[in-house]
């Protein structure tokens, strides 16, 4: 095995000659230069595969030969060495592409950790690469993770229809993962080699809507200076992912459903149809069939969505699937690029199983990656996790609870921490107005908030 190159660049000769000893009985062949100047003409004459490089040199400082570099885009991987880790000077080197830096005076156990990870990340990175190619473009599929019998059913049904060309509704509260699954549907359909034409129905004014969904003429309307295509000629031979599709007013509903039944449509303020080839997936964290009776949702357009539909289950229905997403999230959000993945502790991994998680999988990975960050990439306690029972009101439906034969002491369990949590917000998290706001003591209101995993704050 070819042993890996070192270059060290530091002004001080005892840095240099320390890194120099201490790497080479290491297994490394380590070379040296004194000054920013000489780094750039040593990478002229052969890339070293890794620059041990000191941030503050004369004449040409560390972040100057890093400009240098980008500049000549020589690709060459930099481990800075600086006495000023939170400085803006450290920040900078890190936003020009260094991998990381250590923090002088170093310990030598932790400069050849730190060498040691860069290497093994490189080595994993060159591993996906390649398989990469040889599977070809990235799975999307590869981030759903659940192992729990719903999953299990949804794998399947995607197996069943994504090669079809029924339209799907995709059905979930906020957060379970709807997006991720219409990806997945069109990764794995007939439409595959298409565009995935993406459109957010609640975040677009009623106006814009129709003319974001089929283009308009030049001079259908005040602003309108130029023809413009629509996101269905946009996804022609592809797919469009219509997201919470129950905001979509009446009369927008009524043009949708032309399109889906006649595959065209006109552009705003033309006359001449356009033909479409797409495959419609739509999204909603409404209950359509009630807006239909609510009289807010055609049951035409409803039918014809209606025809495979996908629930994802909230987080808090499948929680067997928390370690393993976990897991999944610690890999996707390291604390730097050449960083390990964070491990979580058992108490923490407890709290994180027990809550109910109101903002889905979602909230579960904004947690995770916010506590690998509190937690610097070490070890994640509970003390690393921000977790606010205040997030969402969640009405207890006791009739369902019963029809699926919850056991009591559960229902009463969850109204019981339902009326907590209430309390706690009227009061604006003042425990002792809390408890009086319930009509019981202090401490029994601290032993359920600990019962019920809580935060006290």
């Amino acid at each position: 095995m070819t042993k890996k190159h070192i270059l060290i660049a530091d002004d001080d000769p005892s840095i240099r000659a320390l890194l120099k000893t201490f790497l080479e009985n290491e297994g490394f062949v380590v070379s040296e230069a004194k000054s920013g100047a000489e780094v750039i003409g040593r990478l002229g004459n052969g890339k070293p595969d890794l620059l041990v490089m000191d941030v503050r040199m004369p004449e040409m400082s560390g972040v100057d030969v890093l400009e240098r570099i980008k500049e000549q885009d020589l690709n060459v991987p930099v481990l800075l060495m600086t006495a000023y880790s939170t400085s803006s000077l450290a920040i900078k080197a890190i936003q020009l592409g260094a991998h990381d830096y250590i923090t002088k005076p170093f310990e030598l156990e932790n400069v050849l950790l730190t060498i040691n990870r860069f290497f093994e990340y490189q080595a994993l990175a060159s591993e996906v690469r390649t398989l990469r190619t040889q599977l070809g473009e990235y799975d999307p599929s590869e981030r759903i993770v659940g192992h729990t019998q719903p999953m299990l059913d949804i794998y399947k049904t995607i197996g069943k229809v994504a090669r079809t060309e029924a339209t799907v509704l995709i059905t979930g509260e906020t957060g379970t993962g709807k997006e991720l699954m219409a990806e997945v549907i069109h990764q794995n359909s007939l439409y595959r080699n298409g565009p995935l034409v993406k459109v957010a129905c609640a975040s677009l004014p009623e106006t814009l809507l129709e003319s974001e969904l089929f283009g308009h003429e030049k001079g259908s309307f005040t602003s309108a200076y130029a023809q413009r295509k629509g996101r269905f000629e946009l996804a022609h031979k592809g797919s469009i992912f219509l997201d919470e599709i129950g905001e979509m007013s009446l009369g927008t509903q009524k043009k949708l459903l032309r399109v889906l039944q006649e595959r065209e449509f006109e552009r705003v303020g033309g006359s001449t149809p356009i033909k479409v080839d797409v495959r419609v997936i739509a999204a909603t964290n409404k209950r359509l069939s009630e807006e239909v009776t609510k009289g807010n949702f055609r049951d035409d357009l409803y039918y014809r969505l209606n025809v495979i539909t996908i629930h994802m289950p909230p987080l808090r229905e499948r929680k067997e699937d928390i370690p393993l997403l976990i897991e999944h999230f610690l890999n996707k959000h390291r604390f730097s690029a050449t960083s390990p993945p964070a491990k979580i502790s058992e108490d923490a991994l407890e709290v994180l199983s027990r809550h109910d998680w109101p903002g889905n999988v979602r909230e579960l990975e904004n947690t995770v990656e916010r506590a690998v960050v509190l937690s610097q990439g070490g070890v994640i306690t509970r003390q690393h996790l921000l977790l606010s029972p205040m997030t969402e009101k969640k009405f207890v439906d006791i009739e369902e609870k019963v029809q699926k034969q919850v056991p009591m002491k559960d229902i009463i369990a969850e109204v019981e921490k339902q009326l907590i949590l209430e309390a706690l917000e009227q009061s604006q998290g003042n425990r002792s107005q809390a408890a009086k706001v319930l009509g019981i003591y202090r401490r029994l209101l601290y032993a359920k908030m600990k019962e019920y995993d809580i935060p006290m704050q």
